[in-house]
């Protein structure tokens, strides 16, 4: 017979793949309608459940959607420690973080949800906090390279968080214009903009980054 135990582990298994499920759903649904939009029944409906056993892992829509957005902060974090902490010269690790930071497209889902939220926490406290926890995990990620840039010898800049803020907003100013705006600016021309600044912080002339190979 299954231990009392065992069985407790087994159904927290799968109440821990139910969340996970129920939250992937709601990032879809999200990004098709907009977090305002965005209903317990659409997502629901999404995933052929009860809208019962929505409100059964998570008491309300604004917790669902937190939780959501919380765990693709985690999602983006793990990722960026990986390239922070990764192989290469510390100029060749800032150049992935800057094109890991540029999307892909302008269909990028990441930045067209976070987009979203920057409109909502403007109404939605719970929302601007997790938007702030973002912005601090990029700042430091990117404050940590230019310290060890600068430990290294490869970077001059006498205030690495100071540098790493200020190409934070630059980036996120960017972004948003090549997302919203697609004729006025390209990635390419984004990559460009995204390495000229981050060369000026750092001390470095934008040639010391890798071909775009």
């Amino acid at each position: 017979m299954r231990s009392a135990e065992g069985t407790r582990g087994s159904r927290a298994d799968q109440a821990d793949q139910r969340r996970a499920e129920l939250l992937d759903a709601a990032r879809k649904v999200v990004l098709e309608r907009g977090i305002s939009s965005t209903r317990v029944a659409d997502i629901a409906k999404a995933t052929n459940v009860s809208g019962g056993l929505i409100h059964y892992h998570f008491a309300t829509k604004d917790e669902l959607i937190t939780e959501m957005l919380r765990a693709t902060i985690g999602s983006e974090a793990a990722g960026l420690k990986e390239l922070v902490e990764g192989p290469g010269s510390v100029v060749e690790r800032l150049d992935r973080v800057l094109r890991f930071y540029i999307p892909e497209s302008r269909g990028d889902q990441s930045w067209i949800l976070w987009i979203d939220a920057y409109a909502t926490g403007l109404r939605e406290k719970v929302v601007q906090e997790l938007l702030l926890e973002l912005d601090a995990a990029w700042i430091a990620s990117i404050e940590q390279l230019i310290r060890s840039g600068v430990d290294a010898g490869e970077f001059v800049c006498d205030d690495p968080y100071g540098a790493a803020e200020r190409l934070d907003g630059v980036l996120d100013g960017l972004v948003i214009r090549y997302t919203l705006h697609p004729s006025l600016l390209s990635r390419r021309r984004l990559l460009e903009h995204a390495r000229i600044a981050a060369a000026r912080e750092v001390g470095i002339d934008p040639s010391a980054f890798p071909d775009d190979q």
